[in-house]
């Protein structure tokens, strides 16, 4: 969260007619491809959905989540003076198939969203010019994106970004399901847009995609089973029955997102800094393998992948070469199975025992 002051005495203020079109024009002119706005309120079913997958302990080892769920169920509770939200979209929508990769077996895949720079600090970084835009009208901000308690999806989907998909990500008629989302709060009245309709009709290509069965019914996510929580928020042993389904997925998963039929209307994201890294496309598991503390921090410096560390990483790694069915992985396994991180060396161990089966 972070809030920016307004300007004492705005100079060009916008006539109070023209600060919605004003605030799309700049949001625009930002790189952001979607722009809406809602009041700064979620509806009682969205809260009660929260209050039902915490209960269901659906959100597995994210205490996070249930130790801020109030805020999180409010955006008035997380902040009180709040009466608008002005709900942006970037698209990183790929440029071809994005499960290709999956099919490598000495490479790993990595989240279309990850192969390049931090999207939390790109995204961030055009909010706070657009927030400065409407502080300059004489009214305050603050900015989120993805870390703070704020449910994002639900509010894009009031102001009209999209909807809800059955896999229970946002989904538009434009971008498909490839949209990376933050939010301006403001203590401006803006007119809401209208709220996203649903259009999944009787499509489950989603469901039926996730490797692991993470959905337990449509538009309800059991994370726990989620290749994207296990490779990404999860720090203990993979389980056992979720490792072979990961394939060679080592940071983040993207199957439920690419089958979505919505995808055939949206377009390669523009924002350079999103465009896959050539060493990150389709990176050679040995090479991962061997990478230790420094040399981890040194390849994902401007990553998100530098959030997880270096085991957690090189866990995923392990279960990669276990999959791959490459017995000249072998070596690569048994270095990691020796590893001083009991984790990673539990994975090592197994990736070795898989390949000389």
């Amino acid at each position: 969260m972070m809030p920016i002051a307004p300007a004492p005495a705005p100079v060009g203020r916008l006539a109070m007619t023209d600060i919605k079109p004003g605030i799309i024009a700049r949001a625009q002119k930002l790189g952001f491809d979607a722009v809406g706005f809602t009041r700064a309120t979620l509806s009682e079913q969205q809260r009660q959905g929260l209050r039902d997958y915490l209960a269901a302990g659906h959100h597995g080892s994210m205490s996070w989540m249930a130790a801020r769920a109030d805020e999180r169920a409010d955006p008035q509770t997380l902040w009180p003076e709040a009466l608008s939200v002005i709900s942006l979209g970037l698209s990183y929508a790929p440029d071809g198939d994005a499960l290709a990769t999956t099919r490598l077996a000495e490479a790993g895949n990595i989240s279309v969203y990850a192969r390049n720079r931090d999207y939390h600090d790109i995204i961030k970084g055009k909010l706070k010019h657009l927030a400065q835009f409407v502080a300059a009208l004489g009214h305050d901000v603050k900015v989120f994106v993805d870390t703070a308690p704020v449910m994002e999806k639900p509010l894009a989907q009031l102001a009209g970004l999209g909807w809800q998909g059955k896999h229970t990500n946002l989904v538009s008629r434009q971008h498909g399901s490839w949209l990376l989302l933050g939010e301006v709060f403001t203590t401006l009245e803006i007119a809401p847009d209208a709220p996203h309709s649903d259009h999944c009709g009787s499509c489950h290509a989603c469901m039926t995609a996730c490797p692991t069965d993470a959905f337990p019914a449509a538009y309800k996510l059991d994370a726990r089973r989620c290749i994207s929580y296990l490779t990404i928020e999860y720090d203990g042993p993979i389980p056992e029955e979720f490792r072979k389904p990961m394939g060679n997925r080592i940071y983040g998963c993207d199957d439920c997102l690419a089958v979505c039929p919505w995808n055939k209307f949206a377009v390669a994201g523009h924002e350079a800094k999103l465009a896959e890294r050539g060493d990150l496309t389709a990176p050679a598991l040995a090479e991962l393998a061997r990478l230790d503390d420094a040399a981890f921090r040194a390849k994902f410096t401007s990553s998100p992948i530098k959030r997880i560390g270096r085991n957690r990483f090189v866990r995923n790694v392990a279960i990669a070469i276990g999959n791959s069915g490459v017995v000249s992985l072998i070596p690569a396994a048994e270095s990691l199975a020796a590893d001083a991180d009991p984790v990673v060396a539990e994975a090592g161990a197994w990736a070795v025992a898989s390949l000389q089966t």
